[in-house]
């Protein structure tokens, strides 16, 4: 569950293991690189500890690692995502939320589902306040101002540079009217457009005729993979009361298949943008 030991740590300290083993040094010899116990390692390869990125390059070195993938692992291990935009936003944005934050600033690759709503890196403002404002405990204006605007932050980001996203939305978010009709017409447009004119972006509606499909026992779902590092990669299942993390590289190849087939079931990219304006109209 998120919330407990952090998932990145656990990513992290997953593939220390695997660079170790592959190597064939056990334990001692990874604690001569630090100059440490092999306590210290055990307890970073299980995610019982953080690693600092002085320390982590170290090892990566040590173990023959690429630079590239080196550059992904340290963005990873970053401890409490210091100089991210969340930071800025820990009155509403709890460190279990923080700890997914931190993965997707540097992804490679997102692919997203969603079943009912717009996903949030998708959603206009004034959709995303409404959300916002019906989630339980904001009662209060100013945290749905605070939620709208930590959200606005994380699009500009996240969208700002070189990433992947592809998204998959089920028929019934854009029957949903979220904000009232004005706000969905204003919604609906904006993923048209991003359908056809964002580069970067590949943006799928599944319609109601596609039928039972993959993802049919999940409303939400998100996958992170990242830039040349194929054995690291989490798969993110949201829920009302903090989401479920997988991290086992079976998993994420059953989700990935999942997306795939949940591709081929949905609309093109052109009978998506379609659908969009005339559902807007």
């Amino acid at each position: 569950m998120a919330g407990e030991t952090p998932v990145r740590r656990r990513l992290v300290g997953g593939a220390l293991r695997r660079y170790r083993e592959n190597l064939g040094y056990a334990l001692e010899d990874a604690a001569k690189v630090l100059e440490c116990d092999r306590s210290k390692i055990s307890r970073i390869e299980t995610g019982q500890r953080g690693i600092r990125p002085k320390e982590l390059r170290e090892l990566l070195t040590e173990y023959g690692v690429p630079e590239i993938e080196q550059l992904a692992l340290v963005g990873l291990a970053r401890r409490g995502g210091q100089g991210g935009w969340w930071a800025e936003y820990t009155d509403v944005v709890p460190e279990s939320v923080a700890d997914y934050f931190i993965m997707e600033s540097v992804a490679a690759e997102i692919m997203t589902y969603e079943a009912q709503l717009v996903p949030d890196l998708l959603q206009i403002p004034d959709y995303a306040r409404a959300i916002a404002a019906a989630t339980p405990g904001s009662d209060a204006d100013d945290r749905v101002d605070r939620l709208t605007a930590a959200k606005a932050a994380r699009q500009d980001v996240t969208l700002g540079r070189a990433v992947r996203l592809s998204v998959i939305i089920g028929e019934a978010a854009l029957r949903q009217v979220v904000g009232g009709p004005q706000v969905m017409a204003a919604q609906l447009a904006r993923l048209a457009e991003l359908a056809t004119d964002f580069p970067g972006i590949t943006l799928q509606v599944l319609p109601f005729s596609a039928g039972a499909h993959a993802a049919g026992g999940s409303a939400s779902l998100t996958i992170l993979r990242f830039a040349e590092a194929p054995s690291l990669g989490v798969v993110y299942l949201e829920g009302l009361s903090g989401g479920v993390y997988l991290e086992g590289q079976t998993d994420i190849a059953n989700y990935v298949r999942a997306f795939t087939l949940l591709r081929s079931s949905a609309l093109t990219v052109t009978e998506t943008a379609r659908m969009l304006r005339e559902t807007a109209r």
